[in-house]
């Protein structure tokens, strides 16, 4: 099959094009003819070797992606020979014509999406959910600032906390980004870019409920500022270190959680995809993709996912 390997750690521009080895499968795995592969800021950081990730060699990129059912270990129920799904985390790595995947992280593909919505599933949806309702308790009518909102979690964040009935404020730092958001719904936009921007919202009358934080080593200092009494920070990203007040958490009786997709459970990943399957279906969630790319410009998009301004989802285009 054809696949983007790299040897060792290093940049994007190492990646290059292989005939390699069709993954083979055990009894509890699935094997996916792969239509199309998302992108996500973790696949620089395990191509690289940086954020405490690592990776085995030669190393295929990609955690998400879609496709059709190929091949069925003989332990795997729930799943037949040719059926549409999404899976994320998967074993040999979805830049590729074909990829094995844990049944336990392959899920059906909802027939209103496209493979290349599918691939825009699996990490910034599921992280979107787990966000708001997992970790963060959101509930319809929470007051929800969703800071940086403009990527692949952030509009999934969006579509969701609005279709739960949450009054959502979301920031970009672009006009685009917030043409964008207001094209989502979002009455509310900000600009995460301008001074003061959470100025208006710094007090227990005007704070949100939940903060969603894209960066927080960049923010979070003012966002605790900004969160009403008992209000919660539910940190998704996060590049560096930031110092904070603890005093702005006692004042409000507030807190910060960490969101990390790797911690969740199997059993809480297939209820977040039977949560999302029916919104998929009825056009109440609808990926976003900025940017598709053939599989040879791999390296592309694994710089651009990392750049300012994002607009959704990079998709690579498998067939």
């Amino acid at each position: 099959m054809k696949a983007m390997q790299m040897k060792d750690y290093g940049p994007a521009s190492d990646l290059s094009l292989v005939e390699a080895q069709k993954p083979s499968i055990n009894e509890d795995q699935i094997l996916v003819q792969v239509g199309a592969a998302g992108v996500n800021p973790v696949d620089t950081y395990i191509r690289s070797g940086t954020n405490n990730y690592s990776a085995k060699f030669p190393h295929t990129p990609g955690s998400d992606g879609a496709g059709t059912i190929v091949e069925l270990g003989e332990n795997v129920v729930g799943f037949k020979m040719g059926q549409r799904v999404y899976f994320s985390r998967n074993l040999s790595g979805s830049s590729a014509e074909f990829a094995a995947c844990a049944a336990t992280h392959t899920f059906p593909l909802a027939d209103a999406l496209s493979f290349e919505e599918g691939a825009c599933v699996g990490i910034p949806y599921t992280t979107a959910h787990r966000a708001l309702f997992g970790r963060a308790n959101a509930k319809a009518g929470d007051k929800v600032l969703v800071h940086g909102a403009t990527g692949a979690v952030g509009i999934a964040t969006v579509q969701l906390a609005l279709a739960a009935g949450m009054e959502v404020v979301a920031s970009s730092g672009t006009a685009a980004g917030a043409a964008l958001l207001r094209e989502q719904g979002v009455t509310n936009v900000i600009m995460h870019n301008q001074a003061g921007h959470l100025a208006p919202y710094q007090s227990l009358e005007t704070g949100f409920d939940i903060i969603i934080e894209m960066l927080a080593n960049h923010n979070l200092d003012q966002d605790l500022k900004a969160l009403a009494f008992g209000g919660c920070v539910a940190v998704v990203g996060n590049r560096g270190t930031v110092e904070i007040n603890p005093r702005d958490l006692m004042a409000r009786d507030a807190s910060v959680v960490g969101v990390a997709l790797a911690n969740t459970k199997p059993h809480e990943l297939a209820l977040i995809a039977k949560a999302l399957r029916p919104l998929f279906e009825k056009g109440v969630l609808k990926p976003v993709i900025r940017h598709r790319y053939p599989l040879t410009e791999l390296a592309q998009a694994h710089e651009d996912v990392l750049k300012p301004g994002a607009l959704g989802n990079l998709v690579i285009q498998i067939v």
